[in-house]
């Protein structure tokens, strides 16, 4: 080996090492994955606080999916990118409508969040 190659080695190396640019905060830079833990604040949450959710935001379309199951919820982002909504209305077994709805917001480097059914209320915080 030459002391060039060694010395092109040594650079890569420090290259791979160097920190990655540090992201914008949510606000500035919303697309991408977030994922958190749901956290009851009313009601029965069993189902949708057993797993990490994901909030998915891209240029035409969020989705949310609570604890990280089969059933998303799905919205269109603004260009403000201040508010974030996302819903879903299933049918349930005996016919009746059962809304789901998500709202978040960017604070800092998160994205903070409520969700509601009928039957629960929760809050979370969603982090890259």
């Amino acid at each position: 080996m030459t002391a060039r190659s060694i010395l092109l080695l040594a650079g890569a190396c420090l290259a791979c090492l160097s920190p990655a640019p540090a992201r914008a905060d949510a606000q500035h830079d919303p697309q991408g994955l977030w994922t958190g833990q749901l956290v009851t604040d009313r009601g029965n949450c069993s189902t949708e606080t057993a797993n990490t959710s994901t909030l998915q935001i891209g240029a035409k379309q969020l989705t949310f999916t609570p604890a990280d199951g089969s059933l998303a919820l799905v919205g269109i982002p603004t260009k403000a990118a201040t508010h974030y909504h996302a819903e879903a209305l299933v049918k349930q077994p005996s016919g009746a409508p059962f809304p789901m709805v998500f709202e978040a917001r960017p604070e800092g480097d998160t994205m903070v969040g409520t969700y509601g059914t009928p039957r629960c209320r929760a809050h979370i915080v969603l982090k890259r």
